[in-house]
């Protein structure tokens, strides 16, 4: 089971981890305002929203912002009606880039998604375009302990891999319907993870460095730098750690 380049399939973030709380909490509040909508209000019957709690709350976010945006999910408070968008294109060097969007202007939004990559040197594709060079995944991070350990109970609870990723830690991963199954089996066996959360990851990675990466890091910084960007994926693979 081999394990991947830190710099492998970055996911960006604005920031350091989002340092501006306001846009993390706004992202978090969209998510659950969708999550909501699509599944219900009620996380014992929609992992999705059970998962994005999670990770809200770990920001700290007030349990009566989580409220208010299941309710407005759920239809019980008004407010703005956000969909979830996905764009494909090109970054600098053939580099494909996922932007994962959610907007209550779809205009806006693509204007400026089209805006960023123009400016950066790279090319907004058509749906499709690059989506077939990702897969989906559950990913649960446990920052130490024993790997057999981890790998036995992993796979017994439905797991499809383990890995060492350095700089990290021991990395669990799971097919994504099963990521809160996996996390609970290994919860009751005494093994909580620092992290569990649905990730998208490049089945092939395209080797970058030098001034190439510095340009596709400054149009991934733009992309995520945008109000209506929750994530922002890629399968750029630094050869260096970016400066």
């Amino acid at each position: 089971m081999a394990g991947h380049s830190k710099w492998a399939n970055i996911r960006f973030r604005k920031g350091v981890q989002d340092a501006k709380r306001g846009k993390i909490f706004t992202k978090y509040i969209r998510e659950i305002t969708i999550a909501a909508r699509v599944g219900g209000g009620d996380v014992a019957h929609n992992p999705r929203l059970r998962l994005v709690i999670d990770k809200a709350l770990g920001q700290n976010m007030p349990k009566d912002n989580i409220e208010r945006a299941i309710k407005r999910g759920t239809g019980e408070l008004d407010g703005a009606h956000y969909e979830e968008i996905q764009y494909e294109g090109y970054a600098p060097g053939g580099v494909a880039v996922l932007v994962a969007c959610t907007t209550d202007n779809r205009n806006r939004t693509a204007g400026e998604v089209r805006h960023a990559f123009s400016k950066h040197g790279g090319n907004l594709g058509s749906e499709g375009s690059v989506a077939y060079l990702f897969e989906k995944r559950g990913i649960l991070i446990f920052p130490d302990g024993d790997e057999n350990t981890l790998l036995e109970a992993g796979l017994e609870a439905g797991a499809d891999d383990i890995a060492t990723v350095p700089g990290q830690g021991i990395e669990i991963v799971t097919a994504p319907e099963k990521l809160m199954s996996v996390r609970d089996s290994l919860e009751q066996r005494g093994l909580r993870p620092q992290s569990a959360e649905l990730v998208i990851r490049s089945l092939t990675d395209v080797p970058v460095e030098g001034e190439e990466a510095e340009r596709v890091m400054k149009l991934l910084e733009a992309l995520e730098d945008l109000d209506d960007v929750q994530t922002v994926y890629t399968n750029a693979a630094f050869l260096e750690e970016p400066a």
